[in-house]
């Protein structure tokens, strides 16, 4: 038994090396640790990174002008669809499709033989009566008549001429005229066709004056006003502004939108605008002076809203701004600019808040006078 107990090992004697190593491992990595961070420290004093190149502007204020958008339509002051009164077979067409026509001018003549046949007879009993009415007038006053019958003479010849009326009022019904002048559209009747009261056989509008059709939101108005400048943009003619006047505003609210329809008209002498054209009405409104606009590149959105960045002593500095209309390539800044501030406007992707930069053209933002 002593004997096995002495061939045991003695734990202390492997406890000790075990120790050292330990503590030799721990030395090396806190001198690597503290030699990295003395090297990084060293880099950081003396080699900063350069500044970043960035595009500003100086924004100054500006006095804006105004306008209330909305979107609409086209609309024809004068336009009809062009049908018979009465059925009848079309023997006449006297317009082609797209021509311009006056007041008054036949387009579509229905056949009206019959109606002329008896328009004949009726004028052939006309002058009989005439001739009747005529000559009791002589013999009533000598006593060769008795007064009773020159009062059936004036009846008889009254109901002549009336029937005379009645069948030139049948004949013009056969007779399509232009109640207006304008423009024809697409034909839609041929020569020989037979046609009821009501089918349509082309359309004429007038293109000069339109009027300009649009819808705005209840809490604007107050900014409506019965004469008040309108002006007209659209995408067939994206480089053009075509002013309006206010003709009339609905006075009652839409219970569905909550929206008020609005008319103004508009001119077209030159006939380039066309009825259902859609188009954005710009309501103008008294000018907004010391306004602050930056181009919409500066403003960068995210999540807790808009900003901007800002050049202060060479750096570049995140400010929180509340934005307002766009005006084409520019955006309105409500809150969070004064003027003098030097906008970054390109660039600033690469750029962190705090981070030096430089910037390459500066630029003052400025309008020019209204």
């Amino acid at each position: 038994m002593p004997d096995t107990l002495e061939r045991l090992p003695k734990p202390r004697r492997y406890r000790v090396p075990l120790v050292f190593a330990t503590l030799i491992l721990l030395a090396i990595f806190t001198g690597i640790y503290l030699w990295r961070g003395a090297r990084l420290s060293t880099n950081a004093g003396g080699h900063a990174p350069p500044p970043v190149e960035v595009s500003a502007q100086t924004v100054q204020p500006e006095t804006l002008p105004q306008s209330l958008e909305a979107t609409g339509s086209l609309q024809a002051v004068r336009e009809v669809t062009l049908a018979p009164e009465v059925a009848g077979r079309v023997v006449a067409i006297h317009f082609e499709a797209g021509s311009s026509v006056t007041a008054g001018t036949p387009l579509v003549q229905l056949y009206d033989a019959p109606e002329r046949a008896d328009r004949a007879q009726a004028v052939a009993r006309a002058q009989f009566a005439r001739l009747q009415h005529e000559r009791s007038v002589g013999l009533v006053p000598i006593g060769a008549e008795p007064k009773q019958l020159l009062q059936q003479r004036e009846a008889e010849l009254t109901q002549a001429n009336a029937a005379i009326q009645g069948i030139d009022a049948r004949i013009a019904q056969k007779a399509i005229r232009a109640p207006f002048a304008g423009l024809i559209g697409i034909r839609r009747v041929n020569l020989g066709q037979y046609v009821n009261a009501g089918d349509p056989l082309a359309t004429l509008t007038a293109l000069d004056p339109l009027y300009v059709n649009f819808t705005v939101p209840q809490q604007d108005l107050s900014k409506l006003r019965l004469g008040g400048d309108v002006t007209v943009r659209t995408d067939a003619y994206p480089d053009r502004l075509f002013p309006a006047r206010i003709n009339a505003i609905e006075p009652k609210v839409g219970q569905d939108t909550r929206n008020i329809s609005v008319q103004a008209t508009l001119a077209n002498p030159n006939q380039i605008l066309r009825p259902g054209l859609y188009v954005t009405a710009g309501i103008m409104q008294p000018m907004r002076p010391e306004t602050i606009l930056v181009p919409t590149t500066a403003v960068q959105t995210s999540a807790s809203g808009d900003s901007v960045f800002v050049v202060r002593n060479g750096k570049a500095e995140l400010l929180p701004v509340i934005t307002g209309q766009r005006h084409g390539d520019r955006i309105v800044i409500e809150t969070g600019l004064a003027p003098g501030d030097s906008v970054i406007t390109s660039g600033q992707l690469r750029v962190q808040p705090g981070a030096a930069v430089r910037i390459a053209q500066p630029t003052v933002v400025s309008s020019p006078s209204p």
